[in-house]
């Protein structure tokens, strides 16, 4: 009985125990419950304020208060005589108000992108959690966030650096830090604005890809229509577009895009916008697009304001700019009416020689080897390049003969041509497969012009290809192409700055180059004759000789070539081999321009720039930029190169002599053509007192081509270009007397002793040979009685 009645209390504790457990579990619940009521505000709230700088700033206030003001603020591009040039925007849109939205194209957008929308206040919990649910199962079944999340996306930059702190590079923490910012800022939106306005707002701050942000600018891009009378399933391709602009664009995949459309209509369907018959009658109908595009194509200076982008964008992230939203007020060095001078003169030299072009190659195809051959399989791996053909890999894999036949398909497409007749750039709408399009746009001839103000590098015009819209491309600073004889200069320059004087003769005889590979290289002249002639060196360079350019840089060694070309403004490679001395290293416009600019500007190289100064939306100056000097040649050499250069429009025989004769008269002008070996690029680089300008032809593949040099030649590809833009500049009195420009002679420096003339005097000793020393006597200070008999 003792035992019994001892075990009896052990029976009872179990129930204390488990009443113990419980209480605990509810006390942790309730601690927990507290924990998080005070924990999540405190957290927001320091979101808010950007506690210690640990989570980057909101947007201000004021901001907040008034965002489409805020937002509509594009930067403007003037020229330098105060005419606006263009608009950097990330938005090109016009705004709408909620009442000129077509009812299809909200239902439409609801149905598809935020079905609660009129139902929460930024934030539909049941969404984010079906998003977070999605994350930790790996199975994602649609997004959490709301339209207003995503407006305040748009609009405030959430996700930008401009927002960065301390924490949100922290892996996993960046994420949910952005989010709460979006959160926060949703709901403010939501309690300034109401769901109309915020429908319209985010209409018209979306990207629908085409450069068409907003949705006015996107129906009449697609459909050239206003929002109101945008049909359903127009509505359902814009609204589709949303999720991918690239992906699901019409223009290049009509067929994804078809899907989208239906999908997004189903969408309508589920929840009631639109009929189950309704949308079993307009599925089958094919997309009709009326499509244009309206961008930075158009206007003056296109290619000019594409490449001063990408300038504008680094100065922007490293001084915490926005090009596109903040206002900025950029002044160029960038002349209106030398611009269009330079674009005029493109257009019309260049619709003359396409068409000479397509005569010569009528019935085959341009794309030719060395051995004047065509090139196998050219289009086949042109095409594989390209955007389309990439993204049809990625959309059927391994899966050949569809993507064969989706790029053999003919399909409706508007292509570039030229108007022969106003020796302008046009268009066509034709029909065309894939490979019909590469084949028939790797037909075309390209170009690139620059011209600068040598003594402030200012660029005054950019002319970067034919047309922006179809070819985007720039041949003035992106394209470097073999400079052919345009680069002999800078042989003769060395040899000039050792000592030789431009009366120096030099016979036109082979030149070997033993290499160190145990081969050798004798340079053949273009006519593929050695004549045997003794000529001076301004002759050899006027005519453009290869043996006497291969002797001279013989002489004077080819890395000091490279090093002086680097002096002088070359930024590219230049590989020190012997044929460098015909150009065979790759280099822009830009640089070459650059570099003879030197021999204006006495001596000094002024690197090229163009942008005078930026000043922010109420006109106060942020940066005024100044170019990058430093002496690279002596006075003399420069002057006595200048003379050289001139060779080349007074010497017989000199390959610029087709410059205009108005242009010549009573003016020192100086020129260099350039002709790369298979004729794939012609140049010319032309020099006066006030203007330096520089100009590439040729194809955007070197495979691509004349067959001979009767037109494969700087003379007839380039030089004409430079010809009708001087022709211009110096016809309007106006201009030359706004910008002080006008012909006459080089200046010469003080002291110049030498008046050269070739033809009456010439030097046959080298400097090694000459008993004077060659700073003080070969070139600079003796007089024509002193060099008689030299």
């Amino acid at each position: 009985m003792a035992t019994s009645n001892a075990e009896t209390p052990k029976k009872k504790a179990a129930p204390k125990k488990k009443g113990r457990l419980i209480r605990r579990v509810i006390r942790l619940i309730w601690v927990s419950f507290l924990l998080v009521l005070v924990l999540v505000p405190l957290y927001v709230y320091s979101v808010r304020v950007d506690f210690m700088g640990l989570y980057g700033k909101l947007p201000s206030l004021r901001s907040l208060e008034n965002p489409q003001n805020e937002n509509d603020l594009s930067s403007e591009l003037y020229f330098a005589d105060g005419v606006l040039m263009g608009r950097y925007f990330r938005e090109n849109r016009s705004q709408v108000s909620f009442d000129e939205l077509s009812p299809n194209l909200v239902n439409a957008l609801v149905a598809t992108e935020d079905i609660r929308f009129y139902d929460h206040s930024g934030i539909d919990l049941k969404a984010t959690l079906r998003a977070v649910k999605g994350v930790l199962t790996m199975n994602p079944d649609g997004g959490g966030s709301t339209l207003s999340q995503q407006l305040a996306k748009n609009l405030f930059r959430t996700r930008t650096d401009l927002h960065d702190g301390s924490l949100t590079s922290v892996p996993g923490l960046g994420l949910g830090i952005i989010k709460t910012k979006e959160w926060i800022v949703s709901v403010i939106l939501e309690r300034s604005y109401t769901k109309e306005e915020i429908l319209s707002m985010y209409l018209n701050t979306v990207d629908f890809g085409s450069n068409a942000f907003g949705i006015k600018v996107a129906a009449q891009t697609f459909f050239n229509k206003t929002p109101t009378d945008l049909n359903v399933e127009e509505a359902a391709v814009l609204v589709g577009l949303l999720k991918a602009p690239t992906r699901y664009s019409p223009v290049n995949s009509p067929e994804v895009a078809l899907n989208r459309r239906n999908t997004v209509m189903q969408q309508m369907v589920k929840y009631n916008f639109l009929t189950q018959q309704g949308y079993d009658s307009l599925r089958q109908l094919p997309i009709t697009l009326d499509y244009k595009v309206e961008s930075h194509n158009q206007g003056p200076a296109t290619y000019f304001r594409s490449e001063a982008k990408k300038e504008l964008m680094r100065w922007c992230k490293a001084n915490n700019y926005d090009l596109f939203e903040d206002g900025l007020r950029i002044y160029t060095t960038i002349d209106s009416r030398m611009q269009a001078y330079a674009e005029q003169a493109v257009q019309e030299h260049m619709s003359v020689l396409t068409k000479i072009f397509e005569e010569h190659w009528e019935g085959k195809n341009p794309w030719i080897d060395e051995d004047g051959n065509e090139v196998e399989d050219f289009i086949e791996n042109k095409i594989k390049t390209s955007a389309y053909y990439k993204f049809l890999v990625k959309e059927y894999g391994e899966q050949k003969d569809s993507i064969e036949a989706k790029l053999n398909k003919p399909k409706k497409m508007r292509v570039f041509a030229w108007d022969y007749a106003q020796q302008r750039t046009s268009y066509i709408d034709t029909v065309m497969s894939s490979y019909d399009s590469v084949a028939y746009y790797n037909r075309f001839l390209h170009a690139g012009f620059m011209a600068v103000n040598p003594y402030t590098g200012q660029i005054q015009a950019w002319v970067g290809g034919v047309d922006h819209r179809y070819f985007k491309y720039d041949h003035v600073n992106q394209g470097k192409r073999q400079p052919g004889s345009t680069f002999k200069p800078f042989v003769y320059t060395k040899a000039i700055e050792d000592g030789y004087n431009p009366c120096y003769k030099v016979k036109d005889e082979p030149v070997t180059f033993f290499l160190a590979d145990g081969e050798s290289y004798t340079p053949q002249n273009t006519s593929l004759v050695f004549t045997g002639q003794e000529m001076t060196l301004r002759q050899a360079m006027a005519r453009s000789v290869n043996s006497i350019t291969a002797y001279m840089i013989q002489k004077v060694g080819i890395g000091n070539v490279v090093d002086l070309a680097k002096r002088m403004g070359i930024e590219s490679r230049l590989d020190a081999v012997p044929s460098l001395a015909l150009g065979v290293s790759n280099v822009n416009v830009f640089e070459m321009v650059g570099a003879y600019s030197t021999f204006v500007n006495s001596g000094t190289y002024t690197r090229p720039y163009f942008i005078e100064r930026i000043e922010d939306k109420r006109g106060n100056i942020l940066e005024r930029f100044t170019p990058v000097k430093r002496e690279a040649l002596s006075e003399e050499t420069a002057y006595t190169m200048l003379y050289m250069l001139r060779g080349g429009t007074e010497e017989t025989g000199g390959t610029a002599m087709s410059i205009a004769r108005e242009l010549r008269n009573e003016n020192e002008i100086g020129g260099k053509t350039g002709t790369t070996q298979n004729y794939s690029d012609g140049w010319f680089m032309g020099v006066t007192k006030d203007i330096v300008a520089g100009t590439w032809v040729g194809g955007n593949d070197i495979r691509t081509h004349f067959s001979t040099i009767e037109y494969g030649q700087g003379a007839r590809m380039a030089l004409p270009i430079y010809n009708l833009f001087m022709q211009k500049v110096f016809a309007d009195e106006a201009l030359l007397k706004a910008k002080d420009m006008g012909k006459g002679p080089f200046t010469k420096p003080n002291g110049y002793g030498i008046e050269l003339d070739c033809s009456k005097y010439s030097i046959t000793n080298t400097p090694a040979d000459s008993t004077q020393n060659s700073a003080d006597s070969t070139i600079l200070n003796f007089g024509l009685d002193d060099l008689d008999g030299k």
